[in-house]
């Protein structure tokens, strides 16, 4: 078969900078085979008009020269169009750099192969382009993108960044400490009269999409570290609000179930006995965990006009009718001071 050869010029923006070149060419080719990537780098790439290793660092204005087909650069650079989709989401807040939304119950930040595109990241991926503040036929690999996860059925705030250089910022601030603190609620079992600090490592099931604590002195694993304070407590419950200080796998859920404080209704990690009877009482789908607080505590550029910004946002209607019966009924109410 005889294909068609021509030069395909580009130039890097600020969306692109700061890659590798192999790394920007399997993202910008996202359908072609590696094998192909890495016979492009061979014999088909320049930049700046040279030739270059895979693993140089593009930057800003660089001008990119790719030897290819009219008809491979059309299969392998074909993009599908986002599927329309009802936006479950709300936006607490949004500027040019930066996009923070509340999630739902039961929707997924990202997508698997069994759950489909229904995700969180998909509908703000339609939302922005409605908008106009993203197009993906403008954009070569930049892509919107979460930088904190919650599970499926876990609700509250997510974070997404909107231009490369803000998702980078939002991504180190998020794995960093002294930069964003994140807080939930959470109604547990038991009474908890005083903050606790939980800090142990931990190691994942991934069959059993589980994680477990490891014993005391162990050296392997990754390090977790959760910070819980009691809010209100009453007849057997209390409202805690909990910082996560590093962001392992159902860290929240495991940390406070293996501290004698299981999440109501929870049900891979709780204490399936204790939540029948509440249970049968209030219609709670899965665990009673909310982020429902972010403050900016520091800021890298371009984001540092958010330093000392704080954002929260409400217990979905099922939570708080849980929360208002269970702390603030007239059967219910607790006076002691905590």
């Amino acid at each position: 078969m005889v294909y068609n050869v021509s030069m395909v010029r580009m130039k890097i923006t600020a969306n692109e900078e700061n890659q590798r070149l192999d790394r920007f060419l399997k993202k910008y080719y996202r359908n072609a085979p590696l094998s192909y990537i890495y016979k492009l780098l061979r014999t088909g790439v320049k930049v700046n008009g040279r030739r270059v290793p895979p693993n140089t660092r593009l930057t800003l204005g660089d001008e990119l020269t790719i030897d290819i087909s009219e008809e491979e650069q059309r299969a392998y650079l074909a993009r599908e169009k986002p599927r329309a989709s009802k936006r479950q989401f709300q936006v607490v807040y949004e500027d040019e750099n930066l996009l923070i939304v509340e999630k739902p119950f039961g929707l997924l930040v990202h997508g698997t192969a069994e759950e489909g595109k229904e995700t969180l990241s998909n509908q703000v991926m339609a939302y922005l382009i409605d908008s106009g503040a993203y197009s993906p036929d403008r954009e070569k690999t930049f892509v919107p993108s979460p930088v904190n996860r919650l599970d499926h059925n876990t609700t509250g705030l997510v974070i997404f960044g909107k231009n490369a250089e803000a998702l980078r910022s939002l991504s180190r601030m998020m794995g960093e400490k002294n930069f964003i603190r994140k807080y939930y609620l959470a109604i547990v079992h038991g009474e908890m009269k005083e903050e606790i600090l939980l800090r142990d490592r931990m190691e994942k099931d991934r069959e059993a999409n589980k994680v477990r604590i490891l014993d005391a002195g162990a050296e392997k694993g990754k390090l977790m570290v959760t910070r819980a304070k009691p809010l209100k407590r009453t007849n057997g419950f209390t409202l805690v609000e909990v910082e996560l200080v590093t962001g392992r796998t159902h860290q929240i859920r495991v940390h406070l179930a293996e501290a004698g404080y299981p999440i109501v209704g929870d049900r891979k990690y709780g204490d399936r006995q204790r939540d029948a009877e509440l249970l049968r009482k209030f219609p709670l789908k899965a665990q009673f965990l909310h982020a429902y607080r972010l403050v900016f505590e520091n800021c890298l550029p371009p984001l540092d006009y958010m330093r000392g910004r704080e954002f929260k946002c409400e217990l979905p209607a099922g939570m708080k009718r849980v929360s208002e019966e269970l702390f603030h009924g007239p059967k219910h109410e607790d006076k002691r001071r905590i």
